[in-house]
């Protein structure tokens, strides 16, 4: 079982027919590409990478190539993956030429002694493992940069906490997996919020936060990042079902439709158990998500009134 997120927030409003066509054509995309891993046999981890590299290449979510700008005019790109079997994790954050931070976490986690590397650090080691860096202008879209100026024009009138104050939050990439061993897997990468200021790291690349998995739940969420870190939000989901026995939807309904929203934030997520059962809350509009199981049919969603096929037993 393979469950992909692109990002909660999404608002119809803003969506254009040719927007929605491609999102669901990368989301299926990315849902083929790390189905064909768990068909080859390949753990949950390589299935994630696979999908989310797929969504980092795509230019309409806020991950890689669609990364939004800082208050600089800078790309600055976080990254998280986690395998439960093992409980390894390995993150990066603050990177401005990495073309795909889901592999240079990965790279984090398999071949340095350390969980997160940030910034100039965190691009020398990437360096060194030869892992694919860009120029900066590789993930400038006219999209993400005139929200930009949009958010910057907002502030210097005073009106920081208009309609962009909100929809800036949101866009992140991630992936849980459960492979053919039973073990489970997790990964997130974001460009974090438009209009960022002063190295601003949010939820996506902090195990806990944004990311987490173990023998019993895999959790990757989307969403006003600030929150989540308050909440712990991944974590809390996976020990609600590992400590309070609550199944995989009402540990996710309790923390993003319930204890983050009471806090004043909001958002998504996607959780996956080691039975397969997973779930897709979210608080917003709209969340890009998607699914694929054994049959290999990829199945994908974008707004909250649509409903999105489930597997027979997932309740």
């Amino acid at each position: 079982m393979l469950v992909i997120h692109g990002g909660a927030g999404v608002e119809r409003a803003g969506m254009t027919p040719a927007d929605e066509a491609a999102a669901r054509a990368a989301l299926e995309q990315a849902l083929r590409a790390g189905h064909a891993q768990l068909k080859a046999g390949k753990p949950a981890l390589d299935a994630v990478t696979a999908a989310i590299t797929v969504l980092e290449d795509a230019p309409m979510f806020n991950a890689g190539r669609g990364a939004v700008f800082n208050h600089d005019g800078q790309n600055e790109l976080d990254s998280a993956v986690m395998d439960g079997a093992s409980l390894r994790a390995g993150a990066i954050a603050g990177v401005h030429r990495v073309k795909n931070p889901i592999l240079l976490a990965r790279t984090v986690m398999e071949k340095s002694k350390h969980v997160m590397m940030v910034g100039d650090g965190a691009e020398a080691f990437a360096r060194e493992q030869g892992v694919t860096l860009v120029d900066p202008s590789y993930f400038r879209t006219e999209k993400r940069w005139q929200q930009l100026q949009k958010a910057l024009k907002e502030e210097a009138s005073g009106k920081a906490h208009a309609d962009v104050e909100t929809a800036k939050h949101f866009g992140t990439v991630g992936a849980v997996a459960l492979d053919a061993d039973g073990h489970l897997a997790a990964g997130t990468s974001t460009g974090g919020m438009t209009n960022k200021r002063y190295g601003r790291v949010g939820d996506s690349p902090i195990i806990g936060a944004g990311t987490y998995a173990n023998a019993r739940c895999a959790v990757s969420g989307t969403g006003w990042g600030e929150y989540y870190i308050r909440a712990v939000a991944a974590y809390d989901i996976c020990a609600r079902v590992q400590y309070a026995g609550q199944s995989i939807g009402e540990a996710a309904k309790a923390v993003i439709n319930e204890a983050i929203p009471k806090a004043g934030g909001d958002g998504g997520a996607i959780a996956l158990g080691a039975d397969g059962r997973f779930a897709l809350p979210f608080n917003t509009e709209g969340m890009y998500r998607g699914w694929i199981g054994a049959d290999g049919v990829p199945h994908v969603a974008i707004y909250q009134d649509e409903a999105l096929a489930e597997p027979a037993q997932t309740p």
